[in-house]
């Protein structure tokens, strides 16, 4: 072996175990997702799905992870990508015209100057997340509609998802969190979340693989004393110190056992009488270890579970 060969091979090695990993990272994506849209039957046959693209890591994986599930999953359905130019300073309006053009994606640019309003109405160093957030909502509520949209598609991911339920504990006062499918406020959409079962950190990664053109958020993400940074701060954190406590947190929203909580409107407390009956789940509430191994994910509708791969 030359020398020459000798210092190529490392690269070569580095290079295809970088693909490797690629390829691991798009199938793991690619079944999280099938699984959640499976889960609670996020798409049905003849669906026209509006992506919410914003520029960021996120969408842009929602958008290339639908791409790819609707061409392997045999349930027939349309995508139709939708920007919201909010005419904050410097935002490059031309990176996802010329992106979703190359990548043969129908799209449409709805331009809003919802900026000028937010940062007139918010006073300096308050959050801007609120407002923004109602009038983007009701922007592509309307935009929805006009195009013929049936689903809405956002990409919130699972450390959203937490990072809200642990927000509304912390300072709502309320359990609840982001669920993965709802009916919009105006009732006349439903909005799903196929990314919910995946982790940003993958999401991160993939954004990197396959190079995607980010465009920063100088509004809402540039705020450093977001509630929801110290959140993100907090949950980064326990992952770095107790490994599978994240994994635990997010499984229980979906474990919720009302007759062990407080709610009177999820569960008859007053009317709650002895039977005479033994329970064959019993009692829990003085169980001395509440961790218990967690059951297998389900299969779900095997069209989209098996189109994710894996």
């Amino acid at each position: 072996m030359n020398d020459m060969t000798e210092l190529r091979a490392p690269s070569v090695r580095a290079a295809q175990k970088a693909a490797r990993e690629a390829n691991k990272l798009e199938k793991r994506l690619l079944r999280l997702a099938g699984q959640a849209i499976a889960d609670f039957d996020m798409i049905e046959p003849g669906d026209r799905v509006m992506v919410c693209l914003s520029g960021g890591k996120d969408s842009y994986g929602l958008l290339d992870v639908l791409l790819t599930l609707r061409e392997r999953a045999p349930v027939d359905f349309d995508l139709v990508a939708v920007n919201l130019d909010q005419k904050q300073p410097g935002f490059p309006a031309h990176v996802l015209p010329e992106y979703l053009a190359r990548r043969g994606v129908p799209f449409h640019i709805e331009t809003q100057d919802t900026y000028s309003i937010v940062t007139r109405v918010i006073e300096p160093g308050k959050t801007m997340c609120s407002l923004c957030s109602r009038l983007r909502r009701g922007i592509l509520y309307r935009v929805a509609s006009e195009l013929g949209a049936t689903k809405i598609a956002l990409g919130h991911h699972r450390d959203d998802i937490l990072g809200t339920f642990f927000l509304n504990l912390f300072y709502g006062g309320k359990l609840k969190a982001m669920p993965p499918k709802l009916v919009s406020d105006d009732g006349k959409h439903v909005v799903i979340r196929p990314l919910a079962y995946v982790k940003e950190d993958d999401l991160a990664a993939y954004a990197k693989v396959r190079d995607f053109p980010i465009i920063p958020c100088n509004l809402c993400g540039s705020q450093a004393n977001l509630k929801r940074q110290e959140v993100k701060r907090m949950l980064a954190e326990w992952d770095k110190r107790y490994p599978g406590r994240i994994e635990n947190a997010f499984n229980a929203l979906a474990r919720v056992v009302p007759s062990h909580l407080m709610d009177a409107g999820l569960f008859d407390f007053r009317g709650l009488k002895a039977t005479g009956a033994a329970d064959p789940d019993g009692d829990i509430a003085f169980d001395e270890d509440p961790c218990t191994e967690a059951p297998e994910p389900t299969e779900g509708v095997i069209r989209f579970a098996e189109a994710g791969g894996g």
